[in-house]
């Protein structure tokens, strides 16, 4: 059976991972977070002082890139694959607020972009790939044989991430964390390199309204068509 390159690119907190992971899962193919890779970047930023609420160091942060080295990997055959930041295990600290609003104002530098996407065409290669983000059907893999592109209202996808969060024992309010949405939504469709835009050849999805369950079999059966060659 051929292989496939699924990509999956959306608004934040979409369930882009969530139904990324699952694909991977039942079609035996590698998943990748890419939204965990700019994520680990914005803790490295944070952890070197290269960037703050008031400031940002562009110029001594793009030198110090190199340093960074990113890995997606399992602490053991039974756990879940996460992502190492030079070394270290960072999935827990890259999921939180803290670091989330930093997010989208170190990935619109170009220099983070480009180094980023050519880990990313490595890791497709070989195909049987399944990767979500911002510009995985539009830059990295435009080639792809399924882009599904996903949206929600802001509101919901706040209430999303704070029922998250809240699960979590983490302390945000769905104020706050509707304007991090908000925000982030602000910069990723209007950054001058990669831009969050539907490409012309992707299934745009809204699941404002649907569930998990639901929204897995939709794109799972989309996938099965591509991999048949029946679309």
């Amino acid at each position: 059976m051929k292989k496939i390159i699924i990509a999956i690119d959306g608004y934040s907190s979409t369930g882009k991972s969530t139904v990324a992971k699952q694909l991977a899962d039942y079609l035996d193919y590698t998943y990748v977070d890419s939204g965990a890779m700019y994520r680990a970047v914005a803790l490295f930023a944070l952890q070197n002082n290269y960037i703050s609420k008031n400031s940002f160091d562009q110029e001594l942060f793009i030198k110090a890139l190199p340093e960074i080295e990113l890995d997606f990997k399992k602490e053991n055959d039974n756990s879940k694959t996460n992502m190492f930041l030079n070394g270290v295990n960072v999935e827990k600290e890259i999921r939180s607020m803290y670091v989330s609003d930093f997010v989208s104002p170190v990935a619109t530098l170009s220099e983070v972009r480009k180094k980023l996407v050519a880990i990313q065409h490595q890791m497709g290669v070989k195909k049987g790939i399944v990767m979500d983000g911002r510009d995985i059907g539009t830059i990295v893999f435009p080639e792809a044989e399924l882009k599904i592109f996903m949206n929600a209202d802001a509101e919901v996808r706040a209430m999303r991430r704070f029922n998250e969060l809240k699960e979590k024992n983490q302390t945000i309010t769905y104020d706050e964390i509707l304007k991090n949405v908000q925000k982030r939504d602000l910069i990723d469709t209007t950054r001058e390199d990669s831009p969050l835009i539907i490409a012309n050849d992707a299934i745009e999805l809204d699941n404002s309204e649907t569930n998990k369950e639901d929204q897995f079999h939709i794109i799972l059966q989309l996938a099965k068509d591509r991999i048949a060659g029946r679309i």
